[in-house]
């Protein structure tokens, strides 16, 4: 496909918010100089895994700050995981020469909901995904979802902002919302038939009990003649 004139592909990088959960280490050729700064010793930390990291993050609190210790208070928020990793060695090397540090989400995770295969909550291990991959990862949507209405719920400031995706467009591509950021939800909404069939649907058990209701009168009267 041709890329439409004057336009290019976003590139986004995921910027740190208040409420992420990061895990950061330090690492060092002398690993004892840097022990001071993890949560964890790396040498006794070596069976950890994805699901207990949880317990070692570094919250990003409401003001956009987390707490390391010998740091102490750093503003983050705002931040793409690079330039936090810059600001946290220019910290450290003022004590130690040469540090590694990496950062990883422990919280990176988005919603896909409504007519899709598997609605769900997802983790996103790669810290990027765009809206047609979340879409792949709900299998799809279902044969009554509406391409052209796709709802973004996303939190921006404090505040609810619902954007509207269509898939069918490629204008997509070039769209500030094509890739999405953490705790993000997807809604895909019903087409006019199964809108219709829930509607339609809602009074089928009353009429079966009506009809039954019915049946049963005529056949007691029926038999009492």
């Amino acid at each position: 496909m041709e890329a439409l004139a004057g336009q290019e592909q976003i590139e986004y990088q995921t910027k740190i918010m208040p409420n992420d959960n990061l895990f950061i280490m330090v690492s060092h050729a002398n690993q004892d100089a840097v022990e001071m700064y993890n949560p964890v010793n790396l040498n006794r930390g070596r069976n950890l895994s994805v699901a207990n990291l949880d317990i070692f993050g570094y919250l990003v609190d409401s003001e956009g700050n987390i707490n390391m210790p010998q740091l102490g208070e750093i503003h983050v928020a705002g931040l793409t995981k690079a330039e936090a990793i810059q600001l946290l060695q220019e910290k450290i090397s003022k004590d130690v020469e040469d540090p590694i540090v990496n950062i990883r989400f422990l919280n990176y995770k988005i919603s896909v909901i409504g007519e899709v295969s598997r609605p769900g909550v997802y983790t996103v291990t790669d810290e990027r995904v765009s809206v047609p991959q979340a879409i792949a990862l709900a299998g799809d949507l279902t044969i009554f979802g509406k391409r052209q209405d796709v709802q973004l719920i996303r939190i921006e400031n404090g505040e609810k902002k619902f954007y509207t995706i269509d898939l069918t467009s490629p204008e997509i591509f070039f769209s500030p919302n094509y890739y999405l950021r953490q705790n993000d939800i997807l809604y895909v909404s019903p087409n006019k038939t199964k809108a219709g069939s829930s509607t339609y649907n809602q009074y089928v058990p009353l009429t079966l009990s009506i009809t039954s209701l019915a049946i049963t009168i005529i056949s007691f009267i029926t038999r009492n003649r």
